[in-house]
């Protein structure tokens, strides 16, 4: 048998720290055992997927070293790997499901199922689908499928009895069928959900080892069944502890830089980072804390994966990091400045930004230190006080970081587009919202153009400046505490959102 592993990322944002670390395990175990590893697009949200988060996706990981054999970019014998362009194969999968039983069409509306909700909520039973369209006759179910009536389409799901999961890591679990939907295979827009998708895939991919994060466990009785009622081999599974924020809860972007680009801008060594991410769960015979990829392939076991709740943890990986950095040559190092942020096509960008301000050749280095930095100097009384009331600044900062999130084209009109959309809602004049953020990311009341300074800077690198400024705002008694936040979601949610996505 020949190993065939995959990652799967969904382009809809920055690409995560997290899917390094699972791309990691997954192409070290496919390399020791001279297999193949797979790069797939799962871009079946039509909404929130972007080409420009899939090249992030291919940026990102690249540089890390995670490359893939078989992938969009580079084709294969199992193509398409995007699965937008497999849609007529999950269509062809989910009808053979319809025609032997397993799966029906349901017609009820998000207002029916919305008051199911609510009706289990108020007597405490469990929430989820009540079962409404299974009974329904087959026949009637085609003749208004045929006559073109809204539908998704259902998987029929055992509501008693218990799922056994073969766990490579964690023996068997049983999770109870009762606590487990009648999931939705095909959407109301033709495109498959996840669960059947992923199933489809792995199959017709041959894949022969699906390992993933331990939040997918409970998604793996309906996988299993999917399996089962078509009559496949399920892969081998093995669920990776997740990261952790050093308070243990799970690793998030308000606690930890989270996109991988940003690691790139910060300075980080490749290596020191797969070092680091393959320490979270794994130790090399003899316990080696430092050890490149070669290594980890050349001694990989499954056997020694840690299931212990890995603290994903900056600081270590910044002395990790620095330990790499020592070990480089004079030479090496240059290089690796070189490519960093020192060569020609990134300092020509910054040249072109400072020349309308320099007087002397002198001006230049203090004039824009402040990009190639990845904390600068903040006073959160100055920020504060940008805002004129206190308060608002902190306010301000995060509905920008969310819209920064939303953001669809990371370039300066869309970059403009949300602050102007914040400055409308919040009532603020625009020059004096700009003077609270060229604080954040520069430290100062006054530096270069704010938009084309963020696109040279990238989203994830503008994103961890913003949170650094409101750890320090609320470090300082003037930011948001857990409760405004809460609320100013809650209105973020009700006066952004209406509107839809961002297309800048």
């Amino acid at each position: 048998m020949t190993v065939r592993t995959r990652i799967a990322p969904s382009p809809t944002g920055a690409p995560h720290i997290g899917t390094a670390y699972i791309a990691l395990f997954n192409r070290a175990f496919a390399k020791h055992h001279g297999g193949q590893f797979i790069l797939r697009i799962e871009d079946t949200d039509q909404v929130r997927s972007t080409r420009e988060s899939e090249t992030a996706i291919f940026e990102a990981l690249r540089w890390l070293g995670l490359d893939w054999d078989e992938g969009p970019d580079v084709g294969g014998d199992y193509g398409p790997y995007r699965q937008s362009e497999r849609t007529d194969i999950y269509r062809e999968h989910a009808a053979k499901l319809v025609a032997s039983g397993h799966a029906y069409p349901c017609f009820c509306t998000s207002e029916r199922l919305a008051a199911v909700r609510r009706e289990q909520e108020a007597s405490q039973q469990r929430i989820g689908y009540d079962g409404h369209c299974a009974a329904l006759d087959p026949d009637e179910a085609a003749r208004r499928v045929a006559g073109g009536e809204e539908h998704v389409i259902r998987l029929r799901t055992p509501h008693e009895g218990i799922c056994k999961i073969s766990d490579q890591f964690r023996g068997e679990i049983e999770i109870g069928w009762e606590t487990v939907d009648d999931q939705i295979l095909i959407k109301g827009d033709g495109f498959p959900t996840y669960h059947l998708a992923n199933v489809v895939d792995d199959h017709l991919m041959e894949i022969t080892h699906v390992i993933r994060g331990e939040e997918w466990i409970s998604s793996a009785p309906k996988h299993l069944l999917l399996y089962e009622v078509f009559g496949w081999d399920a892969p081998v599974l093995a669920h990776l502890p997740l990261l952790r924020n050093p308070d243990k809860s799970k690793l998030s972007k308000r606690k930890n830089p989270t996109g991988i680009l940003y690691y790139r801008q910060a300075g980080f060594l490749p290596k020191a980072i797969i070092n680091y991410l393959g320490l979270m769960a794994y130790r090399p015979e003899g316990d080696l804390e430092i050890f490149d990829f070669e290594t980890m392939v050349s001694t990989f076991d499954l056997g020694r994966v840690s299931l212990g709740g890995p603290i994903f943890d900056v600081q270590k990986l910044r002395a990790l990091n620095g330990h790499y950095i020592r070990a480089l040559t004079d030479t090496e190092l240059l290089e690796s400045l070189k490519s960093w942020l020192l060569h020609e096509d990134a300092l020509l960008d910054v040249v072109r930004m400072a020349q309308p301000r320099l007087e002397q050749l002198a001006d230049f280095m203090p004039m824009t230190a402040y990009l190639f930095a990845d904390q600068v100097p903040l006073d959160p009384a100055d920020i504060d006080q940008a805002g004129k009331e206190s308060g608002r600044a902190a306010e301000w900062i995060q509905f920008v970081q969310w819209e920064f999130e939303r953001l669809v084209c990371w370039q300066p009109d869309g970059i403009r587009g949300c602050f102007q959309s914040v400055a409308e809602r919040e009532g603020v004049k625009f020059k004096q919202l700009l003077g609270v953020f060229f604080r954040v990311f520069s430290g100062r009341a006054v530096a270069l153009p704010l938009f084309e300074t963020l696109v040279w800077m990238g989203r994830d690198m503008a994103l961890r400046r913003m949170q650094y400024a409101q750890d320090s705002l609320r470090e300082a008694g003037i930011g948001l505490s857990g409760k405004a936040l809460k609320r100013l979601e809650k209105s973020y949610q009700e006066r952004y959102l209406e509107e839809g996505g961002k297309d800048g």
